[in-house]
């Protein structure tokens, strides 16, 4: 049967190929009437969907002053919100819409399902504004705390990054709307995120900056992704053949459309024959020095051809999954914002069960701080989302606490910039007469965002000081952190309770309220580590780089690799998360204690909740190698479930691990290895919090070093096939035989000859070998990776 993308194809001009393989304006793709290509719209963010009417209904009159107000939009102007939503909102002429958790928020739930859910109501939120494509999950390491547009992304762990990211993609595509993963590589700081070269090594590359993203390929094939504004060792990542058709597409089979991120092209011909199929906006210049390239015949047709495929293959996926009169439930939405807000807050720290607040027997209770009354909800940029509803965290512990309870406000700090004596001294008389005082703090709004990173880890200075103002007069302190990534905490010895946010979308004030009083056991878990200190870091001294050069100095150790390789403690573990109940660890059965690395691996563990309260469990499965030949980790997170669990009863956790689980990089082999040995498998509630443990015995393929005329002979002996052709090698140039020759290669090899192969043949065998006869012989075994 004939394709009917393949037969409208050849009957397109090279204009109408550019024309296809171009935007429309900023937010919608080429529209073609004369071939019945219709346009569709797409739009950020993956926290709320972001719909300029501006912008995209009255697309005619548009420039890149329209796009740098969006790239420049500060959270802080979208704080209000609409009651009850439905009118035009100011902020850059967004349609209101919901404001989920940001990404730093809501992977701290390690919530699957829910991620997944989340996808389905922005598609259904999407639908009902004529979006087919969100530009999103975000998914780049978190590799910096600095790292401006931290807030958006998952984890400082590529699996949990792969996972979630899979999670929202799915709900996103099964309701008709295509995602967009990005930022596609290396994309790890705002910091002259156009120029800057990320020089990364290809273990590094393999096992952390591109793992996310081949997880969440395979897990949700997203309809579309989203190459980078950086460099990645040396070249444009818009026109990185290896990354874009070696790595992407032959590799991993990706087969959606690659598009470049908003002017992230450089070179419009070099990108198309990388792999990057349609540029985004629209931009006559591109387009003109593609059309020239493809008329002076410098694109193939065939590669031309296949991006033309790929995009009308998106667009007839769009068109199918339209759903018009769609009506989103925006009520419904902000009662699950709320329920993704709860399941996300990390409890940090709980000195003497201070939490929950016991609202029948608390009779004065002192509320401060700015963002209790103007909640800080976002980050700034193109993700921001104009809230359709917001919850005011004063306003929602006022509902909760009843009427028996007294309670106090007072704003505390009410110029971010500056010390006001004053609201110190009335912040803290209040907290002095009551019981207990919960103090919201933040960071400095619009520090977080495009472009910039962040210039210190602290909060808001007047922030930092309030808290220990209140510190030294009310021991019974709750600190509510509201920030989009980590910061420092030098009151934290005098605070005895300590919630974490993040970035906690529209329904945190009801989820913090919630948590406060008991109604809500948090379950949330950290999904970066919390340092003591920004020199701690594994980035601090190779960030952000110099002359437009950034090096991943660190490889392979970031995050908690880093601080599990060093043995140090860090504030806060990656992982890490307290409850309002207990569990316990019991009963690790292993399906077998010894395995090839073919084979399947289960695994389970009985989980008790050994409290009074319903509670939910986030059980995390690590993998310690044995010695390697290459550095590895002491740990890696290969697997997490999150478990719902009634107070005094159990659930069993249930893994699988294959292969891949076990598995790393070897750029000498140019493949994924398993070695030979006893892996340990780790189960915990952190990953410095090990509870359970057992080792399962792996018996690999025998992985044959690659060998060249510098190879060392204890190398050349761990490959006993060219061992053996060496040896006959010198059989052939003297009388020895080729037995006699291998064993005295063997024992040259015992004792430790220090001289490279070629040396020991010509020099200390004294054989009239040539090069060439050496490279023959090596050349025969195809030992060498491409």
């Amino acid at each position: 049967m004939t394709n009917p993308h393949t037969e409208l194809i050849a009957r397109m001009r090279p204009q109408d190929k550019v024309t296809l393989l171009s935007g429309r304006g900023l937010w919608r793709s080429a529209s073609l009437p004369q071939l019945g290509i219709r346009d569709f719209v797409m739009t950020d963010g993956t926290y709320g969907v972001r719909y300029s009417s501006a912008q995209i209904d009255q697309q005619e009159s548009w420039n890149i002053s329209d796009f740098l107000s969006v790239v420049q939009q500060d959270a802080g102007q979208a704080a209000g919100g609409s009651d009850k939503g439905g009118s035009e909102a100011l902020f850059g002429h967004s349609r209101p819409a919901t404001c989920f958790p940001n990404g730093s928020s809501l992977a701290c739930s390690w919530d699957v399902e829910l991620v997944q859910q989340m996808g389905r109501a922005l598609a259904i939120e999407c639908q009902s504004m004529g979006v087919g494509l969100l530009l999103g999950p975000g998914i780049n390491i978190r590799r910096t705390p600095l790292a401006g547009r931290g807030y958006e992304y998952y984890s400082e762990d590529p699996l949990l990054s792969g996972e979630l990211a899979a999670a929202l993609i799915n709900g996103l595509q099964q309701q008709g709307v295509g995602a967009s993963l990005k930022h596609f590589a290396c994309n790890n700081s705002e910091y002259m995120r156009t120029r800057m070269d990320s020089i990364v090594e290809e273990r590094a590359l393999r096992e952390i900056y591109l793992y996310g993203f081949q997880r969440a390929i395979a897990k949700a094939q997203p309809w579309t992704v989203m190459s980078s504004y950086n460099r990645l060792n040396g070249e444009q990542t818009s026109q990185h053949h290896w990354l874009l058709t070696r790595v992407l597409r032959e590799e991993w089979g990706y087969q959606g459309l690659v598009m470049s991120d908003w002017y992230g092209i450089k070179d419009r011909p070099a990108s198309l024959l990388a792999g990057n199929e349609l540029a985004m906006p629209e931009n006559a210049l591109d387009n003109a020095e593609l059309l020239a390239a493809i008329e002076q015949g410098r694109i193939p047709a065939a590669q031309l051809d296949s991006a033309c495929l790929h995009m009308l293959q998106l667009i007839a996926k769009v068109h199918a999954g339209r759903r018009p009169g769609t009506v989103a439930d925006f009520a419904d939405h902000h009662r699950l914002a709320q329920q993704i807000a709860a399941a996300s807050l990390v409890l940090l720290k709980n000195e003497q069960d201070l939490l929950p607040l016991d609202g029948q027997q608390l009779r004065r209770l002192a509320v401060i701080g700015k963002p209790a009354r103007q909640p800080v909800i976002q980050g700034s940029g193109c993700a921001t989302t104009q809230p359709w509803q917001l919850d005011c965290p004063l306003d929602e512990i006022r509902a909760l606490a009843g009427a028996e309870l007294h309670l106090d406000y007072a704003i505390g700090a009410p110029d971010d910039e500056h010390d006001d004596e004053a609201a110190l001294e009335q912040a803290c008389a209040i907290a002095a007469a009551a019981e207990v005082a919960v103090v919201f703090v933040s960071t400095p709004i619009g520090m977080d965002g495009e472009n910039g990173d962040r210039q210190h880890l602290g909060l808001l200075p007047s922030h930092d000081r309030l808290i220990s103002r209140l510190a030294a007069v009310q021991p019974r302190l709750v600190v509510v952190l509201c920030n989009g990534d980590a910061v420092l905490m030098p009151w934290l010895p005098q605070v005895p309770a300590l919630l974490e946010c993040f970035f906690a979308g529209q329904g945190m004030g009801h989820a913090v309220a919630a948590t406060l009083f008991g109604h809500n056991n948090p379950s949330g878990k950290l999904t970066t580590t919390l340092p003591n200190s920004l020199e701690e870091t594994p980035a601090y001294l190779h960030y952000p780089g110099e002359n437009d050069r950034h090096h991943y100095g660190e490889g392979l150790f970031v995050g908690y690799r880093y601080y599990d390789k060093r043995q140090m403690a860090p504030l806060f573990p990656f992982g890490f998360g307290l409850s309002y109940t207990r569990f316990d660890y019991q009963n690790l059965q292993l399906s077998s204690h010894d395995m090839t690395e073919h084979a399947t691996l289960t695994v389970s563990i009985d989980i008790h909740n050994r409290g009074g309260r319903a509670g939910k469990e986030i059980v995390q499965l690590y993998i310690a190698p044995p010695p390697s030949p290459l550095a590895r980790p002491p740990q890696a997170l290969r697997a997490f479930v999150k478990l719902d669990i009634p107070a005094g009863a159990s659930r069993t956790a249930h893994f699988t691990l294959q292969r891949e689980d076990f598995a790393y990089y070897d750029p000498a082999h140019a493949s994924w290895v398993v070695d030979s040995g006893p892996h340990e498998i780790r189960i915990g509630a952190s990953s410095r919090h090990i509870l359970q443990r057992d080792s399962i015995l792996i018996t690999a393929e025998p992985r044959l070093p690659a060998i060249q005329a510098d190879s060392s002979l204890l190398q050349l002996v761990a490959h006993p096939p060219l061992l053996q052709a060496v040896a006959e090698l010198i059989a052939s140039k003297c009388p020895l035989s080729s037995s006699q020759a291998r064993q005295k290669l063997l024992d040259m090899a015992s004792a430790e000859m220090f001289v490279g192969l070629f040396i020991t043949l010509t020099a200390m065998l004294e054989l009239d070998i040539s090069r060439a006869e050496l490279q023959e012989v090596l050349a025969r075994f195809d030992n060498l990776p491409d």
